[in-house]
């Protein structure tokens, strides 16, 4: 790790209440971890029975719909924009689900149960290759195992049951 100020090597050092805590010496300053924020979202359609899942260009597993948070913009503008970019489809409603660090790619992933608008998805072809409507049995086929997707996914199933 390195400091975004300076570029110099951070080494960890204790601080009070915090713990180890990268820090640099150059600056003389603690340097807490940085890392990109994202929204994820498990869709259904209207009668709750459905699941949409998307599969990137070039990419073999089924996954949720998810994006970047753009500076300034908030979680929940971002599902909004992130799913109509995606599928051309808008939103209903939606509901914070929770939060999940995915570590493959330094990504804080905060997830959103989320009912689209009824009508057939249109893919953004310079991101997916394909968007298919799934049982709940087969979303859980289809989704990667082992997975922050499979995380996120089974917990929406565990909220859909309870409404």
């Amino acid at each position: 790790m390195y400091c975004n100020d300076c570029g110099e090597k951070l080494t960890l050092m204790f601080k009070q209440d915090e713990g180890l805590v990268p820090f640099c010496k150059n600056c003389n300053e603690y340097r807490f971890p940085r890392f990109a924020t994202a929204v994820s979202m498990v869709v259904t359609n209207r009668a709750k029975d459905k699941i949409l899942l998307a599969k990137h260009n070039g990419k073999e597993d089924f996954i949720l719909f998810a994006g970047y948070i753009k500076k300034g913009e908030t979680a929940e503008k971002a599902v909004t924009r992130e799913f109509k970019e995606e599928t051309r489809l808008d939103t209903v409603k939606f509901k914070y689900m929770g939060s999940r660090y995915h570590e493959p790619k330094n990504i804080l992933m905060l997830n959103f149960l989320v009912m689209a608008e009824n009508g057939e998805p249109v893919p953004d072809p310079n991101e997916l290759a394909e968007v298919k409507w799934f049982t709940f049995e087969e979303a859980e086929k289809a989704i990667k195992k082992d997975s922050t997707a499979e995380t996120f996914l089974k917990n929406a199933f565990a909220e859909i049951k309870k409404l």
